[in-house]
């Protein structure tokens, strides 16, 4: 132990000196590859769980809007049959639909906030892919995810079919669920727009162009809120692992 002089005149004080932090002594440089292997694994299986909660949220979301939306025609079309689609229907008709279409945007927005969530899984498991084989190189032949965290990388763990181009992954976003939801809560407010025409007395031409004009703005408002949360979502991203050119 070392000493070292404190104070002045003929008073003699001696303290210890410091001793070394735990950090100083053991750095994340030393950790052993055994030890790396198991935080990453760790780590990647979060990430399944993660993912798994995100998808499973995605489904029981949708379920419940299209059952509610199927409930919603049942009951519209038994109250057309008692009412003879007269004003007690129209009047039942912009009671329900706007509830329904509360619950659709609803599932919308928490879909997209899913799909988020599943794409940070799914960038945090390449990343670790490409930590396994900085550990091991020679097993890259028996991964068939991918290591990478760009978007093709991402799209190659996500399942989606290579090539086709552009056009094959506007068609994939098409069949998305979200998507989907999109198009429902469109022609939901299309439905309500037409309804509220034929209320206040529009002919069948002017009931067509309201309803076709509130699907259109419906259309716009969601593509919009959609583009603004993708666009917040990537800039935020920087791929630390890009694939490599053809």
């Amino acid at each position: 132990m070392s000493f070292e002089r404190v104070g002045g005149g003929t008073g003699l004080g001696v303290e210890p000196a410091p001793a070394p932090r735990s950090s100083d002594a053991t750095t994340a440089a030393e950790a052993s590859p055994s030890m790396r292997l198991q935080i990453l694994s760790t780590e990647h299986w979060s990430l399944l769980a993660s993912r798994s909660l995100a998808w499973n949220e995605s489904f029981s979301r949708a379920g419940m809007f299209l059952t509610t939306l199927t409930g919603a025609i049942v009951a519209l079309a038994l109250v057309a049959q008692a009412s003879a689609f007269g004003e007690g229907f129209t009047l039942f008709a912009l009671v329900i639909l706007p509830i329904v279409l509360f619950i659709g945007l609803a599932t919308s927005i928490r879909l997209r906030a899913s799909n988020y969530h599943e794409a940070l899984c799914v960038i945090g498991m390449n990343r670790i892919r490409a930590a396994y084989l900085e550990l091991a190189p020679d097993l890259e032949r028996y991964f068939v995810m991918s290591a990478h965290d760009d978007l093709r990388g991402m799209g190659i763990t996500m399942g989606v079919q290579p090539g086709g181009g552009r056009l094959f992954w506007v068609a994939q976003m098409v069949a998305g669920t979200p998507t989907v939801v999109t198009i429902l809560n469109s022609v939901i407010a299309g439905v309500i727009a037409s309804v509220a025409a034929v209320r206040v007395g529009l002919g069948t031409s002017a009931t067509l162009g309201v309803g076709v004009l509130g699907f259109a703005v419906a259309m716009v408002l969601q593509e919009w809120y959609a583009q603004k949360a993708i666009a917040k979502a990537q800039f935020g991203q920087h791929p630390l692992f890009p694939s490599p050119e053809d």
